[in-house]
């Protein structure tokens, strides 16, 4: 079976359409201008610290403070709710291998903005869950109807679904 990502944990709560085409390797962000502003934040922020660190080929992490403390860079605050579920994933799934994660910290540096982010008993549960639900989708021999949102029409897959 396929490992469960950051992004994918991402996309579920973003589009599931947008996370059935991920999970076939459909990756549209490379022609997105978003996506490369989000990079370039990501690149100029925080550059004293150790980025992006893989974590067995699922978890991509943007920086981590002692090993207690993990922080993810976004851009802004509009999928605020899918953030906090990718950080939780790689909260609680650094706690299943043994590192004692404290908390994570979802950064906007453009907005000038933390927020502590916690893994609770029932968020574990519920990720138990989402991974189960991701599973199913990814597992779909055609993607998820379409599901039209706000972000939808600067999103970098807009053109697979609308056009």
């Amino acid at each position: 079976m396929q490992k469960i990502t950051g992004v994918m944990v991402y996309y579920y709560f973003v589009c599931q359409r947008k996370l059935w085409f991920f999970s076939r390797h459909y990756t549209m962000e490379d022609n997105s201008e978003l996506v490369s502003m989000g990079k370039l934040i990501d690149e100029t922020s925080y550059k004293r610290e150790k980025k992006n660190i893989l974590i067995d080929e699922e978890i991509n992490i943007d920086f981590l403070k002692d090993w207690k403390v993990i922080h993810e860079v976004k851009k802004s605050r509009k999928v605020n709710e899918a953030s906090k579920w990718q950080l939780k994933y790689y909260i609680w799934l650094l706690r299943n291998k043994g590192v004692e994660i404290e908390k994570g910290v979802l950064d906007y540096p453009l907005l000038r903005k933390r927020e502590d982010v916690f893994v609770s008993e029932k968020d574990g549960k519920d990720l138990n869950e989402i991974l189960d639900k991701i599973d199913e989708i990814r597992s779909l021999k055609i993607p998820p109807v379409i599901s039209t949102k706000g972000i939808c029409k600067k999103c970098a897959y807009y053109e697979l679904c609308y056009i």
